[in-house]
């Protein structure tokens, strides 16, 4: 199976804009035998600059799943292409919530979407409570966490349990402040403004820690760990008052990386799944492996949980 993982610089506030990018590389990815795509959290309603937005001007931008204009048109696209898309917007719920979610178009008319699970983006919006698994056209099983949800292991493995065979790990991430100070950081926005002519210092950037070293910490263990395909899309540029570092990047059920790019750009990389490596991959033999007679433990509240927003910008100037 082949598929594909895009970094863009979405258009704050511009969903015309950022579907038009959508639909060049859905060209792109459909002319190269992929059967999905993947793109960024948010890359359709754009993300970091709705953070001090007021509740009315986040419903502007939100629409109905899947009822709305933009998953309309990320159908006809799977259909036209006979490709699945996975794209992020902002969803207005029918009670009225705002959730940040994902959504993934099948060209059999068919969608999936997940509300992340840990949003923090906004006071304005809600975070889902439920876990997603669907299957795509082919068969194959795939799961859904935005962004932050990966950063919970409990969520990658209940997905994995869940029966996924791939993940989809959208993100907008990287050149981000945040409280612990060997995490991320800022990366000065005029570097990316003037990237033609200081290419290799950002290039420098979003190999480093800030970037694809910090992502190689954990996120090559989220797929090794629970026997998954792992596919993370990322923003690519300046998002506002931040930077996101793109690192757009498909691993397979060790960790391994099948394809990555760390190029200040738009860009889109592909690889081709060797599905036979799930059955016995490392990681599907040590959930075999389980006890969970032994995990009560981890579902009982310790005192120390937190909300999400206060947790992610403690002790942060936003």
């Amino acid at each position: 199976m082949k598929v594909a993982s895009v970094q863009f610089n979405h258009a704050p506030g511009d969903i015309e804009y950022n579907l038009n990018r959508i639909s060049v590389f859905c060209k792109q990815a459909a002319k190269e035998g992929n059967e999905l795509v993947v793109f960024p959290e948010m890359c359709i309603t754009g993300y970091w600059h709705v953070r001090d937005f007021s509740r009315a001007d986040i419903k502007k931008l939100a629409e109905f799943v899947p009822a709305g204009k933009s998953t309309q048109y990320l159908l006809e696209l799977a259909a036209k292409h006979n490709m699945s898309i996975g794209a992020g917007l902002i969803e207005l719920a029918d009670d009225g919530k705002l959730y940040n979610t994902y959504i993934v178009a099948m060209p059999n008319g068919k969608t999936a979407s997940h509300r992340k699970l840990h949003c923090f983006i906004n006071k304005h919006m809600a975070s889902g409570d439920e876990y997603t698994v669907f299957e795509l056209p082919n068969g194959v099983k795939t799961g859904i966490l935005i962004c932050y949800d990966n950063n919970i292991i409990e969520n990658v493995r209940i997905t994995a349990l869940m029966g996924a065979d791939i993940l989809l790990a959208p993100h907008q991430t990287g050149g981000c402040v945040t409280p612990s100070p060997l995490c991320m950081g800022a990366i000065d926005v005029d570097l990316w403004e003037q990237r033609e002519t200081r290419a290799k210092e950002l290039e420098s950037e979003f190999k480093g820690p800030k970037g694809r070293a910090w992502l190689m910490k954990w996120l090559p263990a989220r797929a090794h760990d629970n026997g998954m395909f792992l596919i993370f899309s990322n923003g690519v540029g300046r998002d506002d008052t931040e930077v996101r570092t793109g690192n757009a990047t498909i691993f397979d059920p060790y960790g391994n990386i099948l394809a990555e790019t760390w190029e200040a750009a738009d860009k889109m990389v592909s690889a081709n799944l060797d599905l036979s490596l799930l059955p016995d991959c490392i990681g599907r033999r040590w959930i075999k492996s389980r006890r969970p007679n032994l995990y009560a433990p981890i579902i009982v509240e310790t005192g120390m949980e937190e909300d999400i927003r206060k947790v992610r910008f403690s002790n942060i100037n936003e």
